[in-house]
């Protein structure tokens, strides 16, 4: 049984940061995680993935602002967000396992599992 758990939202004033961490346990067939977010109205958007190798690729909006790490240890992976806008604000997801390739598209279809999301809010 694999199972994700996200920790680390909470609210901010723009400019602030915040990192997140999202902890795997069980055994996934890989180790690729992502994160995703989600606001009110909106679909589930890509935001960064690290692949088992340490890999990264980020969305155009979070890119030099985010950055995604992972610890092996502990099977914990970690989003570090600086200079937060209010357009950052969603729940944010962790997801665990895909399909990795040269061409890997950060789409919530290739990913396997899922955490429940934490909330971050940033104030203007």
């Amino acid at each position: 049984q694999v199972q994700v758990m996200e920790s680390g939202g909470g609210s901010v004033q723009a400019g602030e940061s915040l990192r997140l961490s999202c902890a795997v346990s069980g055994r996934p067939y890989n180790r690729c995680m992502g994160w995703f977010r989600q606001a009110p109205g909106k679909g589930r958007e890509g935001v960064a993935v690290i692949n088992d190798e340490g890999t990264t690729k980020y969305s155009r909006p979070v890119t030099d602002r985010f950055a995604i790490s992972r610890d092996n240890d502990k099977n914990t992976v970690y989003l570090q967000m600086k200079s937060l806008r209010p357009e950052d604000s969603a729940v944010y997801y962790c997801a665990v396992e895909c399909a990795w390739d040269e061409r890997f598209q950060l789409l919530p279809s290739n990913f396997g599992y899922w955490g429940q999301g934490t909330q971050v809010t940033v104030s203007s």
